[in-house]
């Protein structure tokens, strides 16, 4: 069987019969489209932002190996009163420094660390989920507005048609040939030919919002595309092997699995003893003597052995559990989610090159016909009836070539998605790609800023 690439190729090189609508002089290609959206999407740029949020989580965590360092100052103004001194008053200060530092909690802050990194990993393949179904939308509007410029160009092109066809049988009738029937059939299809293009212009007019929406610019000269090849599975069982081993949302939810459980080792960290060591220094001043009344400083360390808290940390270990068991089972939800994409996208894409071929041919025969049926015509074997149900014969096959043209190229951007091949690298398209974990690696081990990495 021929492979989908090489009948892509095929019908690429195949020109279209359809004639096209006139095109900007600066045309926007399918792949220019994309990398617009990759770089203006708002729902993109939020998932982002989103993730860059996820990554401060890990010093979060990382917080709690370290030292907790705190000032103090309080004072105390007393009176006090008798018959020997009379009234006195008496003022005392204190001042100093604490530092507390953890030395074992059960890990707990060595599992909080990995959960947040691992939630970072499946926040990142998120991210990458959303890329390419960005990608995806951009080269699916792209495909839609070059299909209904199509049909809005056919759809003229038959109101020309029948405008002739009236002005036929409007003179036929002045002369005695025709009928007032054939007329007012030729009349009822012009207008319906009407509606139907006030019909397809309007389905263009929101094929261009949904583009302005993904994209962010107005489409400029959309020309029709061919079908993905760059990167295209050669097969169905390639396909399927590919999504499974790489597809972005079974590693996030593999990450997940990671995340909850070490989710489940920090919950049962509380039932473990606890060891910190905290120092003081300090300084308490008064109103006699020389005014300083002493200095101190102290090392304590706390050992703390859980007994029982209540019966909740119970409880948080047993949900840890049952939140582990929910991503195990998530994972292969989502394999069989990807695997069920895959199969669809290559059947449709398939689908969709084979009525190509079948519209082409079915154009071809429609139009001998109607010309066969417009020469019967003038000797008098076909009626004006006969010539317009040969009309919409083409007509409905070039609007089919058009929506199967279409078809092909979003099923193909539909494969390339399903098995997680759609990117900036691959398709090579002229952006710069964001990397995410540039943001990840300036952040991870910061101690202290208010200011995130780009300046805000």
């Amino acid at each position: 069987m021929v492979s989908i690439v090489r009948k892509a190729a095929f019908w690429a090189a195949v020109s279209t019969s359809v004639l096209l609508a006139p095109q900007a002089v600066l045309a926007e290609t399918i792949f220019g489209a994309m990398a617009k959206a990759y770089e203006n999407n708002p729902d993109l740029n939020a998932a982002r932002a989103g993730l860059r949020a996820t990554d401060e989580g890990v010093p979060i965590a990382k917080s709690g190996f370290r030292p907790q360092v705190s000032a103090f100052a309080n004072g105390t103004l007393s009176t006090v009163q008798n018959d020997v001194i009379g009234s006195r008053d008496f003022h005392q200060g204190q001042i100093g420094v604490t530092v507390t530092q953890m030395i074992f909690d059960g890990f707990q802050t060595l599992n909080n660390v990995r959960a947040a990194e691992s939630n970072v990993f499946a926040n990142r393949e998120g991210l990458r989920a959303n890329e390419i179904q960005i990608l995806l939308a951009a080269a699916t509007s792209y495909a839609n507005i070059a299909r209904d410029q199509q049909i809005v160009s056919i759809r003229r092109q038959n109101i020309a048609f029948l405008k002739e066809q009236l002005n036929a049988s409007q003179a036929r009738l002045d002369v005695g040939e025709g009928t007032r029937t054939d007329v007012s059939l030729a009349e009822a299809s012009l207008a319906n030919a009407q509606s139907l293009l006030i019909s397809a212009i309007a389905q263009l007019k929101q094929s261009e919002a949904v583009y302005v929406q993904i994209v962010g610019v107005a489409p400029t000269g959309i020309k029709q595309p061919a079908p993905a090849s760059k990167g295209l599975p050669r097969s169905l069982d390639q396909a399927v092997a590919l999504g499974l081993r790489q597809h972005p949302t079974i590693l996030a939810a593999q990450y997940n699995v990671d995340t909850a459980g070490f989710q489940v080792k920090s919950a049962e960290g509380t039932m473990l003893p606890g060891v910190t060591i905290q120092g003081q220094v300090g300084r308490t001043t008064g109103n006699s003597g020389d005014g300083v009344v002493s200095d101190t400083s102290s090392v304590t360390a706390r050992l703390t052995v859980p007994i029982y808290q209540g019966g909740a940390e119970y409880g948080q270990i047993r949900r840890a559990k049952e939140t582990l068991g929910q991503q195990r089972i998530l994972v292969d939800s989502q394999r069989a989610a990807v695997q069920q994409n895959v199969v669809t996208a290559h059947a449709q894409l398939e689908a969709a090159i084979a009525r190509i071929g079948a519209n082409k041919t079915q154009i071809s025969a429609a139009n001998m016909a109607l010309a066969g049926v417009i020469e019967e015509r003038k000797v008098g074997q076909r009626t004006t009836l006969d010539v317009l149900d040969s009309q919409q014969t083409v007509l409905n096959a070039q609007e089919q070539l058009a929506i199967a043209q279409r078809d092909a190229v979003v099923a193909s951007y539909g494969l390339l998605a399903a098995t997680a091949i759609l990117s900036v690298k691959s398709q090579g398209l002229q952006v710069a790609e964001y990397r995410a974990e540039e943001h990840y690696e300036a952040v991870k081990d910061k101690w202290f800023g208010l200011r995130t990495v780009d300046g805000r």
